[in-house]
């Protein structure tokens, strides 16, 4: 197996669990009891047999370059509990040295291989019908255009009325707003127009973030209505965050990336499973955001424990901000990081998020590590201070998309008075710590 000694910890295993069940289920299997026929490869794969409840074994194979899972087990979960026990195995260097791999094993690597290599389908891209694009962008613009104009009168009757009947109404005529921006070929404005819905019921203060983001869309409809005199990069901005796909290649950047976080958020209607996976170049510095949707009852199927490295290309989209991306080839398994990424001072996280709105003024947030920096509990709000204690972000504890307060508590007691270094997202709320790293330690901890 490629580079052997380089072993996956226990914790970076059982982080790609998709529930809490598979994760004790996992853990049950990682010894060596229920294996037979157990291998791995110097490619990076390992396999093996699992005793079951019937009379055949489960064959399983997993992938680290992915990592990619197989197993015959009837499990819908994505990896199953096989997949869990077999990786725990081999993190306890219960694998042994590289061998062949069986036919059941290699023929899946093998096709797995193939799809990889294999060139898009297809064949040659015909020539461009760049007259019927141009009539079909002018055609969706101009829906776009008359959805912009109907949700400006949605806003204007909102502020007309007050806010103070908004938690009567309820979210469903915020809804038909939304499905109203779906068939104008919106998919941005309708997001975003989801969101608005439920801020009546997210708890105290909700009016003052009603009328902040009933702002921020009446500015990206005004936006949209003035994009051809907007200068590129924000016009490229403005037409994504409307729901128009950036056209173009984007930057295709090669670097070590680590992941910083991962963690799953579920839109407003519970529809669907969004996985925020972040990334950071250890050559360029650079972030990357990448990710991954889940239909209902299913999570998303990217996994990355946070804390492992990996070469790999990352394309970057245009109009996203510089952060969006999506992973491309790989070049080796995700081996565990060694050292600590490098924080910045309080000051220099708002500078950083300050910068970001210049090209973006609907980012909620930019990512952030932090560090020397002391979490401080109080009774009006938690804070991270810089290790002097001259200057101190507040931390949400409370509204959509914050970390919970026994999450702060956790990081605390990571702290235990002293320095730690702090990864999170730096928004116009404050700093959401997302994962820490103690003092002396490079094994992260998940703040949540």
């Amino acid at each position: 197996m490629t580079e052997q000694g380089v072993r996956w910890t226990a914790e970076n295993v059982l982080a790609l669990a998709p529930d809490d069940a598979s994760r004790k289920a996992g853990a049950k299997l990682g010894g060596a009891a229920p294996w037979s026929q157990i291998g791995g490869s110097a490619s990076g794969s390992v396999w093996g047999l699992c005793k079951g409840s019937g009379s055949t074994p489960y064959r399983t194979v997993v992938d680290l370059a992915g990592p990619a899972y197989t197993c015959s087990c009837p499990s819908r979960k994505f990896p199953c509990k096989h997949a869990l026990g077999l990786l725990l195995l081999w993190s306890a260097e219960g694998v042994g040295e590289p061998a062949e791999a069986p036919d059941w094993a290699s023929d899946w690597l093998a096709e797995r291989a193939g799809r990889a290599a294999r060139p898009p389908a297809g064949g040659p891209a015909r020539p461009a019908d760049e007259e019927g694009a141009r009539r079909r962008a002018e055609r969706r613009a101009a829906r776009i255009g008359a959805g912009v104009a109907e949700l400006e009168q949605r806003l204007g009757d909102l502020l007309r009325g007050g806010l103070a009947g908004q938690e009567q109404k309820g979210y469903a005529a915020w809804e038909e707003t939304a499905a109203r921006m779906v068939d104008a070929q919106a998919p941005g404005l309708a997001g975003r127009v989801r969101e608005l819905g439920t801020i009546p019921s997210c708890g105290p203060g909700w009016p003052a973030r009603m009328l902040e983001e009933a702002a921020l869309l009446h500015l990206l409809d005004r936006a949209w209505l003035g994009v051809s005199g907007l200068p590129e990069p924000l016009a490229a901005t403005v037409r994504g965050r409307v729901g128009l796909r950036a056209s173009g290649e984007g930057e295709a950047v090669r670097d070590r990336w680590l992941v910083l976080s991962q963690y799953d958020s579920v839109s407003p209607d519970g529809r669907l499973t969004t996985r925020r996976i972040w990334l950071q170049g250890r050559t360029s510095g650079r972030p990357a955001l990448v990710l991954d949707f889940g239909p209902p009852g299913r999570p998303p199927g990217l996994a990355m424990p946070v804390g492992l490295v990996l070469d790999a290309e990352a394309r970057f989209r245009p109009g996203s901000g510089g952060l969006r991306a999506d992973l491309g080839e790989r070049f080796g398994p995700a081996v565990p990081s060694s050292r600590v990424p490098a924080g910045v001072s309080t000051g220099a996280a708002l500078e950083a998020y300050g910068e970001a709105l210049r090209e973006d003024p609907w980012l909620e947030s930019w990512p952030v590590v932090l560090g020397p920096v002391i979490p401080i509990p109080g009774e009006l709000g938690w804070q991270l201070a810089d290790e002097e204690g001259t200057t101190a972000l507040p931390v949400p504890v409370s509204g959509s998309g914050n970390r919970s307060r026994s999450g702060l508590w956790q990081l605390a007691a990571l702290s235990g008075g002293g320095p730690v270094t702090v990864f999170g997202e730096c928004g116009h709320r404050g700093f959401t710590p997302l994962t820490a790293w103690q003092a002396g330690s490079s094994e992260p901890v998940a703040v949540n």
